[in-house]
């Protein structure tokens, strides 16, 4: 089944979260490489692709795991919680419905 990971960032995170991304993307990197990632990516903290020093409000992937608890756990375990980058992580069952398959 597929869970959207809602991570919120704490005010000021930038420098913490450009710390702790490489170990961030290699989990999301293994996720695409099994065929689970549907998509995920930051959220800019100004309507900007490139937000500079203004950094990121949060981030939001979207992926198959086997239940909510398997996702939560892997949610827990993300670089992005150890280093202090997210406040909160919501983690909700999603179901797709577009684009259409």
């Amino acid at each position: 089944m597929l869970y959207a990971i809602v991570g919120e960032d704490v005010p000021n995170s930038l420098e913490n979260r450009l710390a702790a991304r490489p170990a961030h993307l290699s989990r999301l990197v293994e996720l695409e490489a099994a065929g689970r990632m549907v998509l995920g990516g930051p959220c800019p903290a100004i309507d900007s692709p490139d937000p500079g020093p203004a950094g990121f409000s949060g981030s939001l992937i979207v992926a198959d795991f086997d239940s909510l608890a398997a996702a939560q756990a892997w949610a827990d375990a993300d670089p992005y919680v150890a280093a202090g980058v997210y406040a909160r992580v919501t983690v909700r069952p999603f179901k797709q419905v577009f684009p259409r398959s």
